[in-house]
């Protein structure tokens, strides 16, 4: 179960580190000043900033809402090409990636 600290610093105590290692979970904090902790996350929102929320004013926060959720769900996550997947859309990916192969080719 993943529990939402109620402060920053309980999270990263050495209380609750104690707690968590007795109970054999593997907290998802590194040190202070490792920056690459949260890498992945951090170039996803870059990605949505420049890609989506900064190229226009958005009249309300439901109207950004809605055009983040229609980017993610309808572009990013199926569309939109991605150099670990060789410049492919996950779409495209899987397609290829999950063709049959022929019974001739299995070694």
């Amino acid at each position: 179960m993943l529990r939402r600290p109620i402060e920053s610093a309980q999270y990263t105590s050495a209380q609750h580190a104690r707690l968590a290692a007795r109970h054999d979970v593997r907290l998802s904090v590194g040190r202070r000043g490792q920056c690459w902790d949260n890498a992945v996350a951090e170039s996803f929102f870059a990605t949505i900033k420049t890609e989506l929320l900064h190229r226009q004013a958005w009249p309300t926060r439901k109207a950004a809402r809605q055009a983040i959720f229609e980017y993610v769900e309808g572009w990013y996550n199926t569309r939109r090409r991605h150099s670990s997947l060789g410049y492919l859309s996950p779409t495209a990916y899987e397609t290829t990636s999950l063709s049959p192969v022929p019974a001739s080719k299995v070694a």
